[in-house]
């Protein structure tokens, strides 16, 4: 009775006096042996966990457990060491109190449907360090299901990604410098169009200059014909203080702005910056923009230089070919709210089987190109969540298309985290 006892009690030290050689001896032997049995075995079981717990706190990542509620029964302790938390305020919710205020909200509803779906996730969150700087982690949760299917538990880690963070936001420098070069240079390329172009509204503000001294000039001026004459002028200057407006955009060297933008609104004001480039070698450009078009998020230089690659690629496709020459662009609807945008010149069209070469770095088919300007426009429209391609345009040349996703202003989610 006592050894039961002492057994339930986990004290599996606990021996059985020993006396005589009748039965109760020899079960007294056999509780011995399996006390000792099960001493050994609980020593082994205790060494595996404390090894397991060794092994949890000292591998670089974050590793944790939550029941399935979503509530952290468990962190380890590099989880602590690296946001200075102590284990009582890392359990339940109270995790959320390291989490950037930028990303809480984000990151909370993105667990919280992993939840409700019962789904992996993954998720790049900061997490703020014991000095109070923030950092990246990546973190991954997988639930454990019972054999009934019924999540009981959530499993849990998170690496660091600050140095790849720290990459990635170099790289998109770096290419943000790449594609300011390739601004610089073509509209180097265009200085003698973009020339012409703001000269057109100069010289129609002259000559209603003139026209409106010579309705007052006369022995009875005419006040009507020489107001209106000046609001020409007051319109004219506005049509060169915009194309210069948008060329000095092009040349500046600013961080990328997301705003809501009206695609056909850029269409035209490219156009109106190449239309110059366009009459001299004999080309005719057409737009067919649908009404109505939703507005993408984006940043506005940068779809104006996709636009701008385009086009002039298309009239370069087009000034030495016999017959028609018509540059199309097109706006459209697309699936999920999205715009599509198509580019199509009646030019020489494409390399043969060179359909997705093209937009390789350094690939060109022009003697002088720098085979980067269809490089830098698939990745400004791939960072904008979309998507360009290149396609012959039977019976003869090229058709460039890209789509823009629908994406509305992100809002502040409650942080309601109980």
């Amino acid at each position: 009775m006592e050894g039961s006892k002492a057994l339930a009690r986990g004290e599996f030290d606990h021996q059985v006096a020993l006396t005589g050689t009748d039965e109760l001896a020899e079960l007294g032997r056999v509780f011995n042996d399996t006390a000792k049995r099960l001493q050994d075995l609980y020593a082994t079981q205790q060494q595996s966990e404390d090894r397991l717990r060794l092994v949890i706190d000292t591998i670089p990542a974050h590793v944790w457990s939550a029941r399935a509620d979503g509530s952290v029964d468990f962190v380890n302790r590099r989880w602590l060491e690296t946001t200075g938390l102590t284990m009582e305020h890392a359990l339940g919710w109270d995790w959320a109190f390291v989490v950037h205020p930028d990303d809480l909200a984000r990151y909370v509803d993105k667990w919280r449907s992993a939840l409700a779906a019962g789904q992996p996730t993954e998720i790049e969150v900061r997490l703020r360090r014991p000095d109070g700087n923030y950092s990246w982690w990546l973190t991954r949760s997988v639930p454990l299901r019972d054999d009934a299917g019924n999540i009981v538990k959530w499993y849990g880690t998170a690496i660091d990604i600050e140095e790849r963070k720290r990459a990635e936001e170099a790289l998109r420098e770096a290419q943000s410098n790449l594609a300011r070069v390739s601004r610089v240079t073509t509209m180097g390329e265009l200085t003698a169009s973009l020339a012409h172009e703001v000269k057109q509204p100069i010289a129609a503000a002259s000559t209603n200059a003139s026209t409106c001294l010579r309705w007052l000039a006369g022995d009875t001026p005419n006040i009507e014909e020489a107001r209106a004459a000046a609001t020409r002028i007051i319109k004219d200057g506005q049509r060169a203080a915009e194309i210069i407006s948008r060329v000095r955009l092009l040349f500046q060297n600013i961080t990328p702005q997301q705003e809501l933008i009206d695609v056909n609104e850029i269409i035209r004001e490219i156009i109106v910056l190449l239309r110059s480039e366009a009459t001299r070698h004999n080309i005719s450009v057409r737009a067919e923009l649908a009404a109505g078009l939703p507005q993408v998020m984006g940043d506005r230089v940068q779809l104006q230089q996709v636009l701008m690659n385009l086009m002039i690629n298309g009239i370069e496709a087009m000034k030495d070919v016999d017959g028609a020459r018509e540059l199309l662009i097109a706006s459209q609807p697309a699936e999920n709210l999205a715009v599509a945008v198509s580019v199509t010149d009646s030019g020489v069209g494409l390399p043969p089987h060179c359909a997705e070469q093209i937009f390789n770095a350094f690939f060109s088919t022009k003697p002088y190109g720098t085979g980067m300007g269809l490089r830098i426009s698939r990745s400004i429209i791939e960072s904008h969540g979309g998507r360009l391609w290149a396609a012959d345009h039977l019976p003869h040349g090229a058709s460039f298309s890209f789509t823009l996703p629908h994406q509305s202003p992100r809002h502040t989610v409650p942080g309601n985290l109980a």
